[in-house]
Parts: C-alpha cells; sequence; structure tokens
C-alpha cells in the first residue's frame, strides 16, 4: 500500500491531476461559506433543528451548504436531474438516440442539452426554495428577492457543474460525483464530533458506538464486494482468413457487473422523495403537515417508495449505458458467438437475462444498506438513517477513483492498489 502510494507520487502527470482535484475541492469548501444576498444563518440553524431526515441528506450532499444558506446551496442536484431527464428522452425522442450512437460529438451535444436543462431546473429550485425559506424568516420576502436568490442559486450550480466537469478533465475521476463524495467526507469529522459527546454524556452507550462501526465494516465490505463483482460471459470468436493473414479464433469474455448503476438510483432517489417533505415544511397550511407526516423519514410509505424508486432507477440507468441488442450486433458483426448461444437476437436475450438478473442483486444490495440503518434507528433510538446512504455513495466513488488510479499506475509498469 506505502509503496503504491510512493509511485503514484512518482508520476508527474497523476500527481498534478491529484493536487488539481484538490484545489477543486479547496475552491467548492470555501463556495460552500458564502451566504446568498439577505441570508439569515440563525433562522436557519432555528429551522434545520430537530429536521433530520432527508433534510439532513442534503445538507450532508451540500457539504453544510444549505445550513450556511451558500451559493452552492442546490449543489449538483438540478445537474443530476437534467442528466437523467436528458438520459430518458434519448430513448424517447430518435434524434437524440442517434446523437448517443454518433460519439464524442454526439455526446457533446447531449451535454450542452443537459446544461441547458441544468440552468432551467436551477433557477425552477431554487426559486421554490427562496420563497419557501422566506416563509421560515430565513430570506427576505418578495418577487424581487426571490428572483434574486434563486439567480444566485443558479450560478452556485452552474459554478459547481463547472468545476465537476473540470475535475473529469484535467484531475482524476468522476468529478460530478467527487464533488458529492468532498461535501460528505467533510462533514464526518462533525459527525463523529457530535457522536463522542454523547458518549461522554451518556446519551448513547458504547454498545451503540460499536454497533454502529460493525455497521460501517458491513457497509464499506458489501459495497467493495458488490461494486467488484461481476459475471464473466464467455465468448468465442471464430477463425477467418484476410488475404494472407488469420484473425480470431481467440476466446474472450464479456465483463458484466452485478452492480452497474452504482450508487446513481440511490442518489436519485433520495433526491425525489426530498419534494414532497421540502414543500410541506414551507406550506403553513394542516393539509401540508399532514403530507409532511405521511413522507417522513423512515414512514412506511417513505421506505417503500425508497425501494421501488431504487429499483426503477437501478434498472433505467443499467439498460441506459448497456444495450443487448447493439452489443449482441457487434459479436455476430465480427465472429462473436456466446458458447451454447446462437448469435443475433438469442445473444441479445440472453444477455438481457443475464443482466436482468445481476441487476436485481445489485437493487437488493442497494435496498439492504439504505433500509437496515432505518430498522436499526428504530431499534436503538438515534437517527443513523443517513449513515448508511451517505457511506455507500462515499465508498462506491472512492472505488471507482481508486481504479483510475490503478489505470494510471499499471499503465506505467508499476504495482497498484488492488493485487
Amino acid at each position: 500500500m506505502l509503496e503504491s502510494l510512493r509511485n503514484m507520487w512518482r508520476i508527474d502527470e497523476l500527481r498534478k491531476r491529484i493536487l488539481y482535484t484538490l484545489g477543486i475541492f479547496l475552491i467548492i469548501r470555501l463556495g460552500n461559506f458564502i451566504p446568498v444576498p439577505g441570508a439569515n444563518r440563525a433562522a436557519m440553524a432555528q429551522f434545520l433543528e430537530g429536521q433530520g431526515g432527508l433534510f439532513g441528506l442534503l445538507d450532508a450532499i451540500s457539504g453544510g451548504a444549505l445550513a450556511n444558506i451558500s451559493i452552492f446551496t442546490l449543489t449538483i442536484g438540478p445537474y443530476i436531474t437534467a442528466s437523467i431527464i436528458v438520459s430518458l428522452l434519448q430513448v424517447i425522442i430518435p434524434a437524440w438516440e442517434k446523437l448517443a450512437k454518433e460519439g464524442d460529438e454526439g455526446r457533446k451535444k447531449l451535454n450542452e442539452y443537459t446544461r441547458y436543462g441544468t440552468v432551467i431546473l436551477a433557477f425552477i429550485q431554487g426559486f421554490a426554495t427562496s420563497a419557501g425559506l422566506a416563509t421560515q424568516g430565513v430570506l427576505a420576502s418578495g418577487l424581487a428577492n426571490n428572483v434574486l436568490t434563486a439567480l444566485s442559486f443558479t450560478a452556485g450550480t452552474m459554478m459547481v457543474m463547472w468545476l465537476g466537469e473540470l475535475i473529469t478533465e484535467k484531475g482524476i475521476g468522476n468529478g460530478i460525483s467527487l464533488v458529492i463524495f468532498a461535501n460528505i467526507v467533510s462533514q464526518m469529522p462533525r459527525t463523529l464530533a457530535g457522536l463522542g459527546a454523547f458518549v461522554m454524556e451518556g446519551t448513547v452507550n458504547i454498545f451503540t458506538v460499536v454497533l454502529l462501526g460493525l455497521l460501517a465494516l458491513f457497509v464499506i465490505a458489501g459495497v467493495v464486494f458488490v461494486q467488484e463483482g461481476q459475471r464473466k460471459v464467455p465468448v468465442q470468436y471464430a477463425k477467418r482468413v484476410v488475404g494472407r493473414k488469420m484473425y480470431g479464433g481467440q476466446t474472450t469474455h464479456i465483463p458484466l457487473k452485478v452492480n452497474q448503476a452504482g450508487v446513481i438510483p440511490v442518489i436519485f432517489a433520495s433526491s425525489l422523495l426530498l419534494f414532497p417533505q421540502v414543500i410541506a415544511q414551507f406550506i403553513q397550511h394542516p393539509w401540508a403537515q399532514s403530507i409532511a407526516q405521511v413522507f417522513r423519514f423512515g414512514s412506511a410509505l417513505h421506505i417503500a417508495l425508497y425501494v421501488l424508486f431504487i429499483f426503477v432507477f437501478s434498472y433505467f440507468y443499467t439498460f441506459i449505458q448497456f444495450n443487448p441488442k447493439e452489443l449482441a450486433e457487434n459479436m455476430q458483426k465480427h465472429g462473436g458467438a456466446i458458447p451454447g448461444v446462437r448469435p443475433g437476437r438469442v445473444t441479445a436475450d440472453f444477455l438481457f437475462k443475464v443482466v436482468t438478473r445481476l441487476t436485481l442483486v445489485g437493487s437488493l444490495f442497494l435496498v439492504a444498506i439504505v433500509i437496515l440503518p432505518l430498522m436499526l434507528s428504530g431499534v436503538i433510538r438515534m437517527d443513523i438513517g443517513l449513515g448508511g446512504t451517505a457511506l455507500l455513495i462515499v465508498v462506491g466513488v472512492a472505488l471507482e477513483t481508486m481504479k483510475q488510479i490503478e489505470g494510471h499506475l499499471v499503465m506505467r509498469h508499476y504495482s497498484g492498489f488492488m493485487k
């Protein structure tokens, strides 16, 4: 491990990429403390006190920007939503589906549409957030103030999106995922300090701390095991003669991951479930409070919808990235076939069944990681529902980033982290 770290630092390009990424993290952390015009942090602290639940998750994902009423309060939430919408429209709009198959140029055009969608969604969400917080005395009321705050939120979101894209281009890892990773990790010292204070006060006993530690180890081990798990589907390529040379004849495999969607389903499901509770909290009316009670974090309906959305987004995101029909056609063109499976449509159906079953296992794992802490919260009488989700995101993103670093090391003939 120490030797791998030394090798990583010896590579000039990799060292610059890591330092560049850390520099972007610093800019984002500074931006999380820049408030929007007219923000009342004391009123915001009073509003968030005792809220917990999804508000706590949103504050964790934003790196404390929500509590500070920062320009980065919305973080990259609108960008994720716009990305999902653009991906969905690729299935509906033939022209966009064609763009997705055109390589880099097509992806650039779709990314441009995603950015436009991010601006629109950020302004709408920023205006709604501004109007809602104004009813709590956190921000100044009035149309002009709401528009000004919405523009500030939108500018902050676009800057975070730009910084994330810079990490992807010039840094190391997936920039958007690393933004969430950095924000969550930045809140961990405060969380651990709070847990230590509870232990000192006697509010939490040592048995609970040990149980939480074991749960964290279980989540870390589970995420690594499932993220690295894959089914290798063997592929045999037939021999063919072109001129005086013979091609093909080798055996390879298609690596199908158990959880191809990663942590995206959890992030999107959490964001989607946040809206009813946020809107209900901002509307001072009995029926709105009834909705907030029904959708409260940890309620039966909340858990049921959480599970449903995780399954839906897992399958949706997986088949957006993986097209069995297209893969089967490419294999057939190059003389490849899965042993015991006829080329063409039969191969596509076989791959579809395999991926469907693997995604089911991956979805069940994501649900277990998210729901288990919610169940334990009721047993130990402590809110740890956010722990499983946050830890899942952190470990998943760290693992993907480690793989990129591993690729740089192996490319330069160094041994990597993963043996």
